[in-house]
């Protein structure tokens, strides 16, 4: 991923720099001595992601980033296993209806089987991430929507095993959309047998109480008003 640092939307570019693995966003953007105000856009060039982001000037104070796992202490690393290095980019969208919001459950293929999450998934090769959230949603919940706007960018960073049992030394960089489904219907999983068991939508009196991921949670409470 690139990443692009710019002074307002359509302004002057202030930086440009290819994201290392295991970087965050936010370090990249301070560590050239601005603050990360909002992202702006995804857009795929070639082979890479170029993230567009609104830079300002800090005051100072210390940005907060989200540490490395380190190792996953359910990893059993064997002597002289070398994980493979893996940067994974994928687009979630935060979805409003009339209906509520469009969560979707994580299935026994996963490390949280059970728990809920957006609907979104891992770019494919030559995908705008727009396209991906649609497209998604779709497979994953059935639902026809509509992405407004790109809202968050979250980063993650651990070393451990992946479903398939394979070590990897993991970066996940998590675009996220908010969107609208102008007409809802009873949410159906069409990628049977992936990383999705079940989706609902969840009645705006119940969201605050429904069982989301931590990093779901905390996205909610960030962009939900």
């Amino acid at each position: 991923m690139r990443i692009v640092c710019v002074s307002a939307p359509g302004g002057a570019e202030l930086f440009a720099s290819q994201l290392a693995h295991g970087e965050d966003p936010r370090i990249a953007v301070w560590q050239h001595g601005l603050r990360f105000a909002r992202p702006l856009t995804a857009r795929r060039d070639g082979e890479d992601i170029v993230l567009t982001v609104q830079g300002a000037p800090h005051s100072h104070t210390h940005v907060r980033a989200r540490r490395p796992r380190g190792l996953d202490p359910d990893a059993d690393v064997q002597p002289g296993e070398v994980p493979q290095v893996r940067q994974r980019i994928a687009a979630y969208a935060i979805v409003s209806s009339a209906r509520g919001l469009l969560a979707t459950q994580f299935s026994d293929q996963t490390h949280v089987p059970g728990q809920w999450g957006l609907p979104g998934g891992g770019v494919d090769a030559g995908e705008e991430p727009l396209e991906t959230v649609v497209r998604e949603a779709m497979e994953e919940t059935g639902q026809c929507i509509k992405p407004e706007a790109l809202v968050d960018v979250q980063s993650d960073h651990w070393i451990g095993r992946a479903p398939n049992g394979v070590l990897e030394d993991f970066h996940a960089i998590r675009l996220v959309y908010r969107a609208h489904c102008a007409a809802p219907t009873d949410p159906v999983v069409h990628d049977v047998g992936g990383t999705t068991a079940g989706a609902m939508w969840v009645p705006w009196e119940d969201v605050r109480r429904h069982r989301w991921t931590s990093g779901t949670r905390s996205l909610l409470d960030r962009h939900l008003h």
